[in-house]
């Protein structure tokens, strides 16, 4: 496929500005996506860090969670980083009251593992599929993956927990590429988009 892929990036909340030059760094066409039309027209979407609960009800606001959850369901490539993670999980072991996610990869994931925002940190981490050595992740209020389904692929731990995930056209990471420059990791979930579309 020569065309440029184009990504959209949940912009309901979060860290979607960051994304959206990532995506570009990699070679896509990345788009704000609010609203069901907008989704329907993307070959991808990115849902980014911030808050997974407040992202979880403005999803329903907005008339979001069925359509996402349709075309998650349907093989939509997606990568979701830290809250993103949260939403791609089948299961929460400590949802807030109300809070939903979309499913699309069989791990259960606990928010908040390493701790409040004034223990974030960064850390080098092998990611499987990305060459070049470790990217640096940086961790900010960072859920872990407790355990996985035998569907899902663990392509990284930190600190003998799973911080990054693959099952399928889903991608997840505990930790936010966007935020240091090194773009691989986007690059990785470009390819995947492009692998679908072709």
């Amino acid at each position: 496929m020569s065309s440029t892929p184009v990504i959209g990036v949940l912009a309901l909340q979060g860290d979607v500005r960051e994304h959206l030059i990532a995506l570009a760094a990699a070679d896509a066409v990345a788009r704000p996506v609010r609203r069901p039309e907008e989704l329907a027209e993307v070959d991808g979407l990115v849902i980014p860090g911030g808050e997974s609960t407040t992202i979880s009800k403005l999803a329903n606001l907005f008339g979001m969670m069925e359509p996402l959850r349709e075309r998650v369901a349907a093989g939509l490539p997606v990568y979701g980083t830290c809250a993103g993670l949260i939403m791609l999980a089948d299961k929460i072991l400590d949802p807030r009251s109300g809070q939903e996610t979309l499913g699309g990869i069989d791990m259960i994931v606990r928010r908040n593992a390493f701790g409040r925002q004034n223990e974030s940190f960064e850390a080098r981490v092998d990611v499987t599929g990305v060459e070049g050595g470790p990217v640096e992740g940086v961790f900010i209020r960072a859920p872990w993956v407790e355990s996985v389904g035998a569907s899902a692929e663990v392509l990284a731990e930190y600190d003998g927990h799973i911080v990054a995930v693959r099952q399928g056209n889903a991608l997840a990471t505990s930790f936010h590429p966007e935020l240091t420059g090194d773009h691989r990791v986007h690059a990785l979930f470009v390819e995947m988009v492009r692998a679908v579309a072709a």
